[in-house]
């Protein structure tokens, strides 16, 4: 084995880490946490429909497998953002609109709900932000429409 493939077997993990943007290392982060929060909800709520006394359990076990479906998204583009995967990009940025409006409903309740409408949509911005940010795309590999770069 000559000298020259011994670095190419090395840059797999460590390089890669090395050039990841701290942008995108909070990025996933921040999708991430989203995708946790949907499985801890979807968990939670699925756990009520099956032990409590739900007004109707049909539907609190829909919404709870509903939530844990719905939690696959943020955590693959997280995964694939983590690994400074080009796909991840879209399903991330997907996840963050998505969340707006959900965002703006829980702000629109007369409960404890308005805080966690307020948290949802500081991270969907923030993680819209680091998604768009030029060092971002750059690392992930997307070029600007007629750019061959």
């Amino acid at each position: 084995m000559s000298s020259e493939q011994t670095p190419a077997e090395t840059t797999d993990t460590a390089p890669a880490a090395a050039a990841r943007p701290r942008r995108l290392t909070y990025a996933a982060a921040l999708a991430a946490l989203e995708g946790i929060a949907l499985v801890v909800a979807g968990v939670w709520i699925l756990a009520l429909g099956l032990t409590g006394a739900p007004d109707d359990r049909q539907q609190a076990v829909t919404g709870g497998i509903t939530l844990l479906v719905l939690a696959l998204l943020p955590l693959l583009a997280a995964r694939g953002l983590w690994l400074m995967r080009r796909w991840s990009r879209g399903p991330a940025v997907i996840t963050q609109i998505l969340a707006l409006p959900v965002a703006y409903n829980l702000l629109q309740a007369d409960s404890i709900a308005i805080p966690a409408g307020i948290g949802l949509a500081v991270v969907s911005v923030a993680a819209l932000v680091l998604l768009v940010n030029p060092a971002t795309t750059r690392a992930l590999g997307i070029t600007g429409p007629g750019r061959a770069e």
